[in-house]
């Protein structure tokens, strides 16, 4: 074989082996330029919750992630949803969604009528999985799970679950935000555990039906509750039977909330003896991440103070 030939064919040889080589440097550049495309074209999505403690629960998973838009539905201090009537720019708040974060267990009475006019709305429930307690006089399920911390979590992990579902392009995100917060839960929930261990008075009177969930978790003993709607006043034979009572369990300490007025907290206080201590069942508040990991800190304190 001549020396031309042997060149030729090693000339092809070279080609080849760069063309091959130049191929697959293309397919993984492409690769990479199409992962980096399809990342730029996640579509932006819109998620509305209900009222304060959806939102912070919801805002702690969806955080810092790109093309998330989160809004709550009321103001910041509505408190509870007892009452609440859907206005007309809720409803184009809704319109607008994708997502739509609720409590669930009946706290959003207003939702037939959303769900019947809004079909394109996805409904996540938190309350999924855990067990409602039941009300007094054969009352409808407590609705107020959130105020207990084991439950708080619970509807973290339910959030972040059907958001992976309905959003998956970010659910890996989702999912690393919500087990950083639910870490931080867990520290919260075994702290409040540690610090209320050596309290011996454990008998309470509230002024809502807010804490029965919260009672149970840290071993308290609901004796009273005043007003069983918030804002309500009681009648002069509920005080009278309420005054009697706390005389009878020596009870030191009564609590209010911030979100309402305390009259009848202090009419009672007052034939009593009683002191009036404010417990936040974190139904308003800042809107940021941390706010309910502050506010249940400031519980724990409160409760330290009024039962030692």
């Amino acid at each position: 074989m001549s020396k031309i030939k042997i060149k030729k064919i090693i000339s092809i040889g070279i080609v080849i082996i760069l063309s091959g080589m130049l191929s697959a440097c293309g397919g993984n550049a492409l690769t990479k330029d199409t992962a980096s495309k399809q990342d730029e074209n996640k579509s932006d999505i819109t998620i509305v919750t209900s009222f304060y403690p959806m939102y912070i629960a919801t805002l702690n998973i969806v955080k810092d992630i790109e093309g998330v838009k989160l809004t709550n539905m009321t103001p910041p201090i509505t408190g509870c949803l007892h009452d609440y009537a859907v206005t007309p720019s809720d409803m184009k708040m809704l319109e607008d969604a994708q997502i739509f974060v609720v409590n669930g267990a009946d706290m959003e009475s207003f939702m037939d009528d959303v769900i019947s006019q809004m079909k394109h709305l996805k409904i996540i429930s938190a309350v999924k999985g855990i067990e409602l307690l039941e009300g007094d006089e054969e009352e409808e399920p407590n609705p107020h799970v959130w105020v207990s911390v084991t439950h708080a979590i619970t509807q973290v992990e339910n959030i972040q679950k059907e958001l992976s579902v309905l959003d998956p392009a970010r659910s890996k995100q989702y999912e690393k935000n919500a087990q950083a917060y639910i870490k931080q839960l867990k520290e919260l929930k075994s702290r409040m555990h540690q610090e209320l261990e050596g309290i011996t008075q454990r008998d309470i009177v509230t002024f809502h039906e807010a804490f029965p969930y919260f009672a149970k978790e840290f071993d308290l003993n609901i004796r009273g509750i005043i007003e069983r709607e918030p804002g309500s006043q009681p009648s002069a034979k509920e005080l009278i039977e309420t005054i009697e009572q706390i005389k009878v369990l020596d009870i030191k300490a009564l609590f209010a909330e911030p979100q309402y007025p305390s009259k009848a907290a202090e009419t009672v206080a007052t034939e009593t003896g009683a002191r009036v201590y404010i417990l936040d069942p974190a139904v308003t508040g800042p809107m940021e991440a941390d706010a309910y990991i502050h506010i249940m800190n400031q519980n724990t304190q409160v409760l330290k103070e009024a039962l030692k």
